[in-house]
């Protein structure tokens, strides 16, 4: 008998395979494990301390609380950010497309320094801010613009491909069937765009989590107030704390894993639905 071969771009299945797994291993399992090799080091008592100490836990929460909301706030301009791109044509729409992809190249400290220098007391916004009693820089609101900045484009990136490819024409036919503009809204364009959306939450929020560069200028890193889990984790290795240092990063790898693992769960789900709605 004669059998047909199967032509493939990457010949050996086998040896693209084990050049795959080796290089995600060395890119990423290796120094992910050894943070837990580090850590192992410490006894259980220490590694408790160390990790549930008041000034740890205010951190924790600081960072991830910010990049839950900051997420959650570009989930929703983005959507709308990316909907004006796609539907909507006017003067400036390919400017205000690439000043999109700003905050990928532009380097994390400027982002840092240009956002202090506008929102500082005697800045640009912030004069007129802090009369009113609104006081963004050096504190918990000034880690939150900082998020907000540097995710933005993580969902608007995910969501405009989606978007761009969704047929209008079954808009126009729930409008046709007399569905309003928001039962369409939510009936049929939500749940079509609504994978690339949580895509683009998880992707924004994994970005909030670990940002360092950004958020150290517009912070005033105030311990108890608005001091970020990196900064400790940088703090404990200047002090040559390094098992201090990795089981606070541990800490901060286990939840983000375990956040991330939710998301894709609800993203599987949502596949699921959708291919038997179909």
């Amino acid at each position: 008998m004669l059998f047909a071969k199967s032509h493939r771009v990457l010949p050996g299945f086998g040896l693209s395979l084990g050049f795959t797994l080796t290089y995600l291993a060395l890119i990423v399992l290796v120094p992910l494990s050894s943070v837990f090799i580090k850590t192992s080091g410490m006894d259980f008592a220490r590694f408790v301390d160390v990790v549930t100490s008041p000034r740890v836990v205010a951190s924790y929460k600081l960072t991830f609380g910010a990049s839950l909301i900051a997420a959650l706030i570009n989930s929703v301009f983005g959507l709308i950010l990316a909907w004006a791109l796609v539907r909507y044509t006017f003067p400036g729409r390919k400017l205000i497309d690439a000043l999109v992809d700003l905050p990928f190249a532009l380097p994390t400290a400027v982002a840092g320094i240009s956002l202090t220098a506008l929102y500082a007391p005697n800045g640009w916004l912030g004069q007129f801010l802090e009369p009113l009693g609104i006081k963004i820089a050096f504190g918990p609101a000034g880690v939150l613009v900082a998020l907000i900045f540097i995710g933005l484009p993580f969902v608007v990136r995910t969501v405009q491909p989606v978007l761009e490819d969704l047929d209008v024409e079954f808009e126009e036919a729930a409008a046709s069937l007399g569905a309003s503009r928001f039962q369409t809204l939510m009936r049929v364009t939500i749940p079509a765009l609504f994978p690339a959306l949580l895509t683009g939450f998880s992707l924004a929020f994994a970005r909030a989590v670990g940002e360092y560069g950004s958020v150290i200028f517009i912070a005033g890193n105030l311990p108890m107030v608005s001091e970020i889990t990196p900064l400790l984790i940088i703090t404990r290795l200047e002090e040559f704390d390094y098992q201090g240092a990795t089981a606070i990063a541990s800490v901060m790898l286990i939840f983000s894993f375990v956040l991330l693992l939710i998301v894709n769960g609800l993203q599987a789900w949502t596949s699921r639905r959708s291919g038997k709605g179909e």
